[in-house]
C-alpha cells in the first residue's frame, strides 16, 4: 500500500476524513485517549508565517509524546536552491511525517511524490485541508451533523473556499460563494461539484437562508501588494450584522483567522454569540492531533 498523504480533503475516503473528526472529538473530551507516538517526528517546513497551525502541530505532537522540527525556507537548503525533490527524499528517511506551508500547490505534490512518510498539506495558495477539519469539527460540536446545510462564502475564491467547495463534496452540503468578479476560485473546481456549489455575485443572496457563514480575508498571503486594490473589489463583501440577518435565526460565523475587524468582517459579528472564530481555532489542535495519530498509526 502507498504512503497516504493529506494535501486535500479528496485525498482520503469521506469515512476516513468523519473518523478523524469523530476521533477529534473524542480526543478534546478526552485526551488521555491519545496514542502515544513516542519515538515518532514530524518535520514541518513552512515558508509562509503561522501562529494556529504551527502551534496546534507543535502542541499536537508534545501531548502524544513525539517531537516536531520546524524549519522555515532560509533555515534550509532549499533556500540556497536544492531541488525539492532531494530535500523530499532526504527528509523523508529522517521523520516519520512532514507537514509543508508553502505557496504553490504543485511544489508540495512534487515534495509528496518524493516522500516515503505520509505529507500533510499545512496550508497552499490552493488548499487549506487542516482548516476545514477543524471547521467541520465545530459546526458539529454545536450544531451537529453539516451534512444537508447550507453554507454561505462571502468573498475572495481563495484556498479556504476551494477547501469549502471539496467540504461539500466530502459531507454533502450547499455551498453558496458569493464573490467579485475576477475572484472566482476555480471554475474546473466549481463545474466538478455544481450539484452542490452556486457561484453568486451578491452577498445577500449567500447569506439568505444559511446555516453557516464564512468569509476570510480579502488579501491573503503573497497578496499584500494588491490590498489597495482588493478593498475596492471587496467593499460590499463585508459580513456585517445585517448581512447575518439574512441567514437563519441560528446560524453561526466563522472566519479561519487572522481577521482584520472592519474589513471582511464588522467588529460586532465576530465578537457576537453566534461566532464561534475562537472555538474554531482551538480544534485546529485536536483536528491536528487526531489526523497525525491516523497518518502515524
Amino acid at each position: 500500500m502507498g504512503v497516504k498523504h493529506f494535501l486535500t480533503l479528496l485525498d482520503l475516503p469521506s469515512s476516513d476524513i468523519l473518523a478523524i473528526i469523530e476521533r477529534s472529538i473524542a480526543l478534546k473530551k478526552n485526551p488521555g485517549l491519545v496514542k502515544s507516538q513516542a519515538r515518532k517526528t514530524l518535520g514541518m517546513i513552512f515558508e509562509k508565517s503561522s501562529t494556529r497551525t504551527r502551534v496546534a502541530f507543535e502542541t499536537a505532537m508534545a501531548q502524544m509524546d513525539g517531537a516536531s522540527i520546524f524549519l522555515t525556507t532560509g533555515d534550509s537548503q532549499l533556500g540556497r536552491g536544492e531541488p525539492i525533490e532531494d530535500t523530499a527524499r532526504v527528509l523523508s528517511r529522517m521523520v516519520d511525517c512532514v507537514a509543508i506551508r508553502t505557496f504553490s500547490h504543485n511544489n508540495l505534490e512534487r515534495f509528496a511524490a518524493n516522500s516515503r512518510v505520509p505529507v500533510i498539506n499545512a496550508l497552499s495558495d490552493d488548499y487549506h485541508p487542516c482548516q476545514l477539519l477543524a471547521d467541520v469539527q465545530t459546526f458539529m460540536e454545536v450544531r451537529g451533523s453539516i451534512s444537508g446545510k447550507r453554507v454561505g462564502w462571502i468573498g475572495d475564491g481563495n484556498n479556504m473556499c476551494q477547501s469549502y467547495i471539496n467540504a461539500a463534496r466530502v459531507f454533502d452540503f450547499e455551498l453558496l460563494i458569493a464573490t467579485p468578479a475576477g475572484f472566482e476560485p476555480s471554475a474546473d473546481l466549481v463545474a466538478d461539484n455544481r450539484s452542490r456549489v452556486k457561484l453568486l455575485r451578491n452577498p445577500r443572496e449567500a447569506a439568505k437562508d444559511v446555516d453557516l457563514v464564512v468569509t476570510d480575508v480579502w488579501a491573503s498571503m503573497g497578496s499584500e501588494s494588491e490590498q489597495a486594490q482588493r478593498a475596492r473589489a471587496f467593499s460590499d463583501y463585508q459580513v456585517t450584522a445585517e448581512i447575518m440577518a439574512l441567514a437563519n435565526s441560528d446560524a453561526l460565523f466563522m472566519h479561519c483567522l487572522p481577521a482584520h475587524r472592519g474589513e471582511e468582517v464588522s467588529a460586532e459579528v465576530l465578537d457576537a454569540a453566534d461566532s464561534i472564530v475562537w472555538e474554531e481555532a482551538e480544534n485546529r489542535m485536536h483536528t491536528q492531533k487526531a489526523l497525525l495519530e491516523f497518518l502515524l498509526d
